[in-house]
């Protein structure tokens, strides 16, 4: 049975104690196989997902026994299987564990692996990482974007998910980036504070932009170290919202190097990056030692030729 034919009836889930606390998006991402996720946010907007027979959004959180309801889904896509976890992918992934214990495993994530599988992406993290554990229950903490690299946090068990996102939403973790923008930073240390509104493309790509009708949305940043055409930048989320980071650089006149939706256009005269210049570096978790993730490869290469070209 190809995914076309598969969700062309109304179809129901109940939810488990393992699935409570999850997003109702993210949910749907790892049980609607084959479904783009585009098409996912577009069942829920026009209310065609149904949780206890009412509408929600794609944030809504997930209770035990809760009756979700997707109608009927018709769409063209080719039959195709998904490829399997390759042995070398696994012990690769499982080789860039920087933290674990009995609730929660954090991962140096490398650059161009999605966080979870969908829209022509075969596999994501997080099923990867299940196949290379063989543990049905990990769940996503949070998302960082495909081709960010860092930590990435994931819960082993229910009660962790529950903390962590609690935590999250409180605004009680720290997460700090190491970023390299374009141009030279006057500023030692600013707070951006512009409010963050996102919309989608007519090919159901999410964007976002600063608007008055968006959500507040504050960002830390601290200049580490200054080039002629570039500076390094750690910078502190201090709201969780979709591309945050990449959107409150290009608000200051300062869009991240490698970036190709935010500021792409921006004049740059330092050397070339071949993917987005975001790394997750630092996670500061009440109760947790502080974790930390080194800078990947590529980015510390860029960060040589940017000296040399002081």
């Amino acid at each position: 049975m190809n995914s076309t034919q598969q969700w062309q009836s109304v179809t129901w889930f109940e939810v488990d104690e393992h699935q409570a606390g999850q997003r109702i998006d993210n949910f749907l991402f790892s049980r609607l196989k084959g479904v783009p996720k585009s098409r996912i946010y577009r069942l829920i907007r026009e209310g065609q997902v149904r949780v206890n027979k009412k509408r929600i959004k794609a944030e809504t959180k997930l209770e035990i026994g809760d009756q979700i309801r997707v109608a009927p889904i018709r769409y063209e896509q080719k039959d195709e299987t998904a490829a399997p976890v390759s042995d070398s992918v696994a012990q690769s992934l499982l080789s860039r564990v920087v933290y674990e214990d009995e609730g929660l495993i954090v991962i140096n994530k490398p650059s161009g692996i999605a966080v979870h599988g969908g829209s022509g992406v075969a596999y994501g993290l997080i099923e990867a990482l299940r196949a290379a554990t063989g543990k049905k229950y990990l769940e996503l903490i949070h998302r960082i974007d495909r081709d960010t690299s860092g930590l990435v946090m994931i819960s082993k068990k229910r009660s962790t998910l529950k903390l962590l996102q609690d935590m999250l939403r409180e605004h009680k973790i720290r997460k700090t980036y190491a970023a390299i923008v374009k141009g030279q930073v006057s500023l030692d240390k600013q707070l951006i504070d512009a409010p963050l509104f996102r919309y989608e493309l007519a090919n159901g790509e999410r964007r976002v932009r600063v608007s008055k009708e968006g959500k507040p949305s504050k960002t830390e940043w601290v200049v580490a170290e200054r080039f002629k055409n570039a500076t390094l930048v750690h910078a502190s989320p201090l709201s969780g919202r979709t591309h945050q980071i990449r959107v409150h650089g290009l608000s200051i006149g300062h869009p991240l190097v490698g970036d190709d939706k935010y500021g792409h256009t921006t004049e740059y005269a330092g050397p070339q990056a071949r993917r987005l210049c975001l790394h997750a570096m630092r996670l500061d978790i009440p109760g947790y030692p502080p974790i930390e993730a080194p800078l990947p490869e590529d980015m510390t290469q860029l960060l040589k030729a940017l000296r040399v070209a002081k």
